[in-house]
């Protein structure tokens, strides 16, 4: 029996590229190695046994390296072909069970050709804005699994739809997403948008008896909006400039008014005068007759 899906991580890679794929082992004395599988195809890619070599699956033999890296398993595929577009899985094989560690998504893009349409092919819109993504599959059966994902920033799922009554959502995205069908063309929309949610989509579908299929995928760059306090923090800038200014205009219209030399000089006024009239009557007193002294 298998165990839970503990994560799921997204690879995506031009073809003739190098992917490395981590796989986390539980070094319990219970564990007997670590396979990584190809799910849809049931293909082993490579076992990596607890204290043995690793055995490689002779159709991959000249293109994977494998190597223990304490807890982890790193296994290393060169020479990416499109038919490695799949979905693998990391199973830790224990004496009693086997259990799912990671899931990883692989999407090798071929350089000549789009199996499947996206657009648009970029999309630049602000913060709170919507953005909407449409994909036109190779085929309309609503069997075959179709996903979202996030290749570059975040990767991750962000929409997985099995059929129109199943379907899971990104708890990123959470009510923030909603998506229709109709034929083999799906639309999702993005709602809410915040500057985390910048990255690269990518549409993909599962088709029975080929490779997991991609689009040519549509960037999304979110724009940083101005946040209202930083508008409110200027106006409080702006207004408390214009009152010093009035401020000032106010304090040397006053001080025009105003004799200020009233209010420094010294008074000397009376010691002036006092002094001059002192002066006027000595010279009086002094001052000799004629007449008396004719006498």
């Amino acid at each position: 029996g298998g165990g839970k899906e503990q994560s799921t991580d997204v690879i995506s890679a031009w073809e003739g590229d190098s992917i490395s794929i981590t796989c986390p082992m539980n070094r319990s004395k219970y564990q007997l190695g670590m396979y990584l599988r190809k799910i849809r195809q049931k293909v082993n890619v490579i076992y990596g046994p607890k204290e043995k070599l690793p055995i490689v699956n002779p159709a991959f033999a000249n293109r994977v390296e494998c190597s223990k890296e304490g807890e982890n398993l790193r296994i290393t595929l060169h020479s990416l072909q499109e038919s490695d577009s799949e979905i693998y899985v990391c199973t830790e094989m224990l004496e009693i069970k086997e259990i799912y560690r990671k899931t990883i998504i692989v999407l090798v893009k071929a350089k000549s050709r789009r199996p499947l349409q996206q657009s648009p092919l970029h999309t630049n819109p602000e913060q709170g804005q919507s953005v909407s993504i449409t994909c036109v599959l190779k085929s309309s059966r609503e069997d075959e699994k179709f996903y979202l994902l996030r290749t570059h920033v975040q990767p991750g799922t962000v929409l997985s739809v099995s059929n129109l009554s199943r379907s899971e959502v990104s708890p990123a995205f959470g009510n923030r997403l909603e998506y229709s069908r109709e034929g083999n063309r799906i639309v999702v929309i993005l709602h809410k948008l915040q500057e985390k949610d910048s990255d690269y989509y990518m549409c993909a579908q599962e088709v029975k008896g080929s490779p997991l299929l991609s689009a040519s995928g549509t960037m999304v760059l979110v724009k940083e909006v101005e946040q209202a306090c930083e508008k409110s923090s200027w106006d409080v800038y702006a207004l408390l400039m214009v009152v010093a200014v009035l401020f000032c205009a106010l304090v040397c219209c006053t001080l025009h008014r105003v004799d200020v030399k009233k209010y420094f000089l010294k008074k000397k006024h009376n010691e002036v005068y006092e002094d001059m009239s002192y002066n006027s009557r000595r010279s009086t007193l002094v001052r000799t007759n004629t007449y008396s002294r004719g006498e």
